[in-house]
């Protein structure tokens, strides 16, 4: 191969299919023939033609004319193409094939797993809450427990947010459910939502109660001397 034809070969150009649709074209419904007439009408556009007719497709497939009109009156069923009317400089009115309805179909689907992706991913950390509370415990929850700890990860979106309350109890030597209802109580007071927030919160608040004891270390020092009777 010459330079010269490489070069003829480079200016055919090259078409961008989305590697989610190549994945996922036959979960949304389409067949392989369907998904090859797609991206052929793909680089008609690309092309300049906006219209390709059956015979036209036909001779890039290994499929006939009428084969090729029949998957585009399929396709048109289906909703994943549709003609629109444009109107040229020329003020002649003319027809093409749009992608849109399968671009919005492929966002559709997308979307779709990944709020699929999103509940399975909830639903495995709210199995392990039950198992870590299980755990720090050190006996099964009780129906009572169980029903508030439900309530717990219906009132807070972040399952790790219940995790850092308990492990605050934990800390603090307090692990009962109330204690940790309470934190979560402040937290949501506080406008606490993330992880990061409640163990910057927590610190916070450890060093107050810190500061505080020391205070009340100092005035009781203070309000109560040691007398040593032996001096006198």
């Amino acid at each position: 191969m010459t330079i010269k034809h490489l070069l003829a070969w480079l200016q055919e150009g090259n078409i961008s299919i989305p590697s989610f649709l190549l994945e996922h074209y036959a979960k949304m419904g389409l067949t392989e023939q369907e998904m090859m007439l797609l991206i052929h009408l793909h680089h008609f556009q690309n092309k300049g033609n906006d219209f390709p007719t059956p015979d036209e497709i036909s001779e890039v497939m290994t499929l006939s004319s009428l084969d090729c009109l029949n998957l585009l009156r399929k396709l048109i069923q289906k909703g994943y193409i549709e003609i629109i009317e444009e109107m040229s400089e020329n003020s002649i009115l003319t027809e093409k094939y749009s992608l849109l309805p399968m671009q919005e179909k492929m966002v559709t689907h997308f979307l779709a797993l990944q709020k699929a992706t999103e509940a399975k991913n909830i639903e495995k950390e709210e199995e392990s809450l039950y198992s870590i509370f299980e755990k720090e415990f050190g006996r099964p929850l009780s129906p009572f427990e169980c029903e508030t700890l439900g309530m717990w990860m219906d009132e807070h979106d972040n399952p790790a947010l219940i995790k850092s309350a308990l492990r605050e109890a934990v800390i603090s030597g307090k692990l009962n459910f109330r204690y940790i209802d309470r934190i979560l109580f402040e937290w949501k007071k506080n406008g606490i939502k993330t992880e990061a927030q409640a163990k910057e919160y927590a610190q916070k608040f450890r060093a107050y109660q810190k500061r505080e004891r020391k205070w009340m270390e100092q005035t009781e020092q203070k309000e109560f001397p040691f007398y040593n009777w032996l001096e006198n």
